[in-house]
């Protein structure tokens, strides 16, 4: 039998629901898209005041949208991501068609909350470690941002997530491919 998660997982659907529940013994809440209603923030803003929560939404458009909005309904959550590539069925993004392994890794790097703003790293690092201005640089956010559990983004929004969420540098530094470390 799984652990139990504590914290109450919030996604974007009913397959998404099934998904995470595969992967992970958790409660899960949907919020069936962007106009979430207010029987669902309630639901949501119970969980987030007695358990904690998790958000983790589709890794598209219309889910970071809706991450943007939970997240500043409910500053302390947990954030947890999972890359295109990773929820990819067909044309299809979302969290339903990521394996449960996948999942289970995102929930459990989500104990990566947003605190204040740090500038561990600047502009200058992201090209040392070739993750701007090199030609494999969004392949390499790619493969940081999932063993950081902090998700892909362009080189600007990968910056922010790794100074907002107290990433060192030693981190940063394990997370980058074996086979190749800082650019020089």
């Amino acid at each position: 039998m799984k652990d139990f998660i504590k914290e109450v997982i919030v996604v974007e659907g009913r397959d998404d629901i099934d998904a995470v529940q595969k992967a992970v013994s958790a409660d899960v809440i949907a919020t069936h898209g962007y106009g979430i209603s207010r029987e669902t923030v309630a639901r949501i803003r119970n969980a987030y005041q007695t358990r904690g929560i998790i958000i983790l939404t589709d890794p598209d458009y219309a889910g970071k949208e809706i991450r943007r909005r939970l997240t500043e309904l409910f500053p302390d959550a947990g954030q947890a991501y999972i890359s295109k590539n990773e929820a990819l069925r067909g044309d299809d993004i979302g969290i339903e068609n990521a394996a449960p392994d996948v999942i289970c890794r995102a929930i459990e790097a989500a104990g990566r909350t947003l605190t204040e703003q740090r500038s561990e790293f600047d502009e200058s690092d992201m090209i040392f470690y070739g993750l701007a201005a090199d030609p494999n640089a969004k392949a390499r956010r790619d493969f940081a941002g999932r063993k950081l559990g902090i998700g892909y983004g362009n080189a600007k929004a990968f910056l922010k997530r790794l100074n907002h969420y107290g990433i060192t540098r030693q981190e940063l530094e394990a997370s980058l491919p074996e086979d190749d470390g800082p650019q020089k």
